[in-house]
């Protein structure tokens, strides 16, 4: 799960951002699912807003350039001590760096990558801006996880580049295993073979809290998003896969107690 803002070991999720092409628009359904309010934040790669709940930061929400007609997608970011010297490691290791690195005023510092099987996840240096500064309730980030063709060469980039551990699924049957930091899960990876959605392709899933699965998947559909798969029971808690209206595919959770 994700913790409140302090400075994460390298290689934890500790940002989730989305840029999109309507930024009102798509502030008005994140406040209305989530309760989120907004307060502005660097500026760099054009207009950008934190999302706040109750006064701490969870989210950024960015608004895409008119003549960038690319997919709308939920990026989580990996913490590093050196984003300069971990993009560097992320060609090394057939990764490709598509953005940065770059400064983001006094927050921090950033780049863009892709991993071998063409996931895009971001990479946060931090400085005035720790990242996540709420854990656990509904409306925050509690869970990310790579959603890939199959994990064993991903897994090892993933390794070599942010030194994580990986421990396997207790099921020979399922293409899943976490990645760990000192022996403290903080993602996960899930191989579904030709199962990978084509219109996505590889990607990371950003699971946010919910009081009510059920509910919040009502909500999602009655403010113009998509429910992509039912609310069911999983063994980390009641789950619902949902798109917001532009399309943007992420995960709500009510986690198991």
């Amino acid at each position: 799960m994700t913790e409140a803002a302090t400075r994460r070991k390298p290689g934890t999720p500790c940002w989730v951002s989305l840029m999109v092409h309507g930024l009102p628009a798509t502030q008005d359904f994140y406040g209305a699912l989530f309760n989120w309010d907004f307060h502005p934040g660097p500026r760099q790669l054009g207009p950008y807003v934190r999302a706040m709940l109750d006064g701490k930061e969870v989210a950024g929400l960015g608004q895409l350039p008119p003549d960038h007609h690319l997919p709308v997608a939920w990026t989580t970011y990996l913490a590093t001590d050196d984003v300069d010297a971990t993009a560097e490691t992320i060609r090394h290791c057939g990764g490709t760096v598509g953005v940065g690195p770059l400064d983001a005023a006094e927050a921090g510092r950033l780049a863009i990558g892709s991993d071998p099987g063409g996931a895009v996840f971001g990479v946060w240096q931090a400085a005035a801006h720790l990242g996540i500064a709420a854990a656990g309730a509904p409306g925050t980030p509690v869970w990310n996880e790579l959603v890939t063709r199959e994990t064993t060469a991903v897994g090892k980039f993933y390794q070599a580049v942010f030194g994580f551990e990986t421990a396997p699924a207790a099921s020979p049957d399922v293409d899943r295993s976490t990645l760990c930091l000192d022996g403290r899960a903080v993602a996960s990876l899930h191989g579904v073979g030709s199962a990978l959605p084509r219109d996505r392709g590889a990607h990371w899933m950003t699971y946010f809290e919910v009081a009510d699965t059920d509910e919040a998947a009502r909500r999602v559909a009655e403010l113009g998003g998509q429910v992509l798969e039912q609310p069911h029971e999983a063994r980390t808690g009641r789950l619902a896969t949902v798109a917001d209206p532009e399309g943007a595919v992420f995960t709500i959770v009510r986690s198991a107690r």
